[in-house]
C-alpha cells in the first residue's frame, strides 16, 4: 500500500508532504464543528436549523473557494496559492474562539470556509503533476486519509479538552489551537516548488486561462459530470459527518466519552478506506473503484440509520460505514486530475471537486430541519443515500482515465495504448 513511497524522488515527497499536512490540519480545523456542535446548541440556545445552516454556509464559501484557488493555482502557481489558502483558514479558526455570537460565527465560518475549498484544490494538483499515472492513485488517496487524521486529532483535542475545563472554555481553546497549520507554510515556503509540467506551460505563457474555460464545448460535459460525480460524493459525506456527533449524542444518548469511541472507529476505518480507495483506483480503474465504494455506501447507511440496530450493533457497524464513506473523495482527485489540461487542471479539478459542496450545502440545512419531522437518523440517510445514488450515476458515464498520462486524450475503457509503428524506408 506504500511501497509507491518508495520510488519517489525528493521534490515529490515534498510536496506530497506539503498536501499531506496541509489536508491534515484542515481536517482537524473542520471537523472541529462537527464536534462542538452540542455544546453549541445548548449553551447558545441555537436549533438544529441554525446548527445546519452553519454548516452549509461554510460549504458554500468552500465551493467557491475552491474554484477560485484552482484558478489561482493555473494563474500564480500551485505552491504560492497552497501557503495563502492556510493561512486563510488558519487565521479564521482562531478567531472563531473568539466568538460571541451566532453572526460572528458565521462571518468567520465563511473565512474558514474560502480557505478549506482552496487548500485541496492548490495541493491535489501540486501532487497529481508530480507523481506518474502508476502511483498517482495511491498518492492521492494517502493524502486524502489526512482528513480521517485530522479528524482524530480533533477527537482526541476535543476529548482531552472537555475532561480538563468546563465546556466553555473547552470549544474556545478547540479553536485557538487552529493557529498550528500557519507554521507549516514556513516549511512549503523554503523546500517546495511548482511541479515541472506546470513550470514549462507557465514559461510559455500557457497559464493564463479564463475562469470559464472549463465550460467551453470540448470540456463541457467533462465538467458537468465531474460536478455532479462531486455532489454525490460531498453531499452523501456532509449529510453523514456533519450531524453524526449529534445523532449519537442527541438520539442514542451517548456521553462525550462514549459519542468519542464510537466516532473513533469510524475514523479508524475511514483511514483504512482512503488508502484502499488509493490503491484500487491504481488497480482496477477510477470509475470502477469508485463505483464499488458508492455501491457499498448505499448499502452501509440504510443498515446504519434505517434498520433498528442497538448501541452495540451499532458500534460495530461504525466499521463499513466508515471505510466506505471514504472511497469515493479518495477516488477523485485522481479522476479529475486527468481529466483536463495542465494549463487548466487546477481550474477544471477545483470546480469539479467543490462544485459538489455548493449544492450539498444544502443538505445539512435540510437535515437539520428535517429531523424535527422524521427523526435525526432517517433525514440524515434519505439526503445521504440519495447523494450516492448520484454519485454513481455520474462516475458511470465519464471516460476511464487511469491508462493515460496528464495531458493526452483519456482512452475509451475498452482501448489499450498502440505503440507508435515505424515507417518503412
Amino acid at each position: 500500500m506504500f511501497a509507491w513511497y518508495r520510488d519517489t524522488d525528493k521534490p515529490q515527497r515534498r510536496a506530497f508532504w506539503a498536501a499531506f499536512g496541509g489536508w491534515t490540519l484542515e481536517a482537524a480545523d473542520a471537523q472541529m464543528f462537527g464536534l462542538i456542535l452540542p455544546t453549541l446548541l445548548a449553551t447558545w440556545h441555537l436549533s438544529t436549523g441554525a446548527a445546519g445552516t452553519l454548516a452549509s454556509v461554510t460549504l458554500i464559501f468552500t465551493a467557491f473557494g475552491g474554484w477560485l484557488a484552482g484558478w489561482a493555482s493555473d494563474r500564480f502557481g500551485r505552491v504560492r496559492v497552497l501557503q495563502w489558502t492556510i493561512i486563510v483558514y488558519s487565521t479564521a479558526t482562531v478567531l472563531i474562539g473568539f466568538t460571541t455570537d451566532y453572526s460572528q460565527l458565521m462571518v468567520l465560518r465563511s473565512i474558514q470556509g474560502f480557505g478549506f475549498g482552496g487548500e485541496w484544490a492548490a495541493g491535489a494538483v501540486l501532487v497529481s503533476e508530480y507523481m506518474g499515472t502508476r502511483n498517482r492513485g495511491r498518492a492521492l488517496g494517502t493524502i486524502q486519509s489526512g482528513w480521517a487524521l485530522g479528524w482524530g486529532l480533533a477527537l482526541a483535542t476535543y476529548t482531552v479538552l472537555f475532561s480538563l475545563f468546563p465546556e466553555e472554555w473547552a470549544w474556545r481553546s478547540m479553536f485557538w489551537l487552529g493557529a498550528l497549520p500557519a507554521a507549516l507554510v514556513i516549511v512549503i515556503r523554503r523546500k517546495v516548488s511548482d511541479p515541472p509540467l506546470y513550470q514549462q506551460r507557465a514559461a510559455k505563457a500557457e497559464n493564463r486561462v479564463s475562469l470559464l474555460r472549463i465550460f467551453k464545448p470540448d470540456l463541457l460535459r467533462v465538467t458537468l459530470l465531474g460536478a455532479l460525480l462531486g455532489l454525490g460524493s460531498h453531499g452523501g459525506y456532509y449529510a453523514l459527518t456533519t450531524f453524526l456527533p449529534t445523532y449519537l449524542r442527541t438520539t442514542h444518548g451517548l456521553s462525550v466519552l462514549k459519542t468519542s469511541g464510537y466516532l473513533a472507529v469510524f475514523i479508524a476505518a475511514a483511514f483504512f478506506g482512503y488508502l484502499t480507495s488509493g490503491t484500487l483506483a491504481d488497480r482496477i480503474g477510477r470509475r470502477r473503484n469508485i463505483m464499488f465504494f458508492a455501491v457499498m455506501c448505499l448499502i452501509s447507511v440504510v443498515t446504519y440509520l434505517f434498520l433498528p440496530i442497538s448501541d452495540t450493533q451499532m458500534f460495530f457497524l461504525g466499521i463499513p460505514l466508515g471505510f466506505f464513506s471514504a472511497g469515493i473523495p479518495a477516488g477523485l482527485g485522481s479522476l479529475f486530475a486527468e481529466l483536463y489540461p495542465t494549463t487548466i487542471r487546477g481550474t477544471g479539478q477545483g470546480f469539479c471537486y467543490n462544485f459538489g459542496r455548493i449544492v450539498a450545502a444544502a443538505f445539512p440545512a435540510l437535515v437539520g430541519f428535517l429531523s424535527d419531522r422524521l427523526g435525526m437518523g432517517p433525514s440524515i440517510g434519505l439526503f445521504a443515500a440519495s447523494a450516492y445514488g448520484i454519485a454513481l450515476l455520474a462516475v458511470a458515464l465519464l471516460p476511464e482515465t487511469s491508462r493515460k498520462e496528464l495531458d493526452t486524450p483519456a482512452l475509451p475503457e475498452d482501448e489499450t495504448p498502440v505503440p507508435p509503428v515505424a515507417s518503412a524506408r
